[in-house]
């Protein structure tokens, strides 16, 4: 149980740091940057994805500052620090895993929305 405690806070922060890098885009060549003022629908679905995009990143820095600040806590202090410091983890490890399942979730949809208006 204490390695498990130990090591949690570590793992947190791997699968947080590689979830803030993985929208990560790349292109070749030129990009066509200019909006399309034809649909509108399409305008409001990027600004759905880039508001969820910023949620993401600022969700994940938060996540792990929390974390670090948290683990740093929990090894300096005593027994009875370290208790009460397991209690505040589980709201938090709640907190961040509805954060990112939030998002994924609605991603999802939104990517299965489009799928679904493409193909009609």
């Amino acid at each position: 149980m204490k390695k498990l405690i130990k090591v949690l806070p570590i793992l947190m922060t791997i699968m947080m740091v590689f979830t803030a890098i993985s929208p990560v885009l790349a292109t070749v060549g030129d990009v066509d940057v200019t909006p399309n003022k034809g649909n509108m629908s399409n305008n409001v679905g990027n600004m759905g994805r880039t508001i969820l995009g910023v949620i993401q990143v600022i969700g994940t820095i938060a996540a792990v500052g929390i974390l670090m600040v948290v683990g740093i806590k929990y090894m300096a202090g005593s027994a009875e620090q370290k208790a009460e410091y397991k209690k505040v983890m589980i709201p938090y490890i709640i907190g961040a895993v509805l954060l990112f399942a939030a998002v994924s979730v609605t991603n999802i949809i939104y990517n299965f929305a489009g799928e679904f208006n493409a193909g009609a």
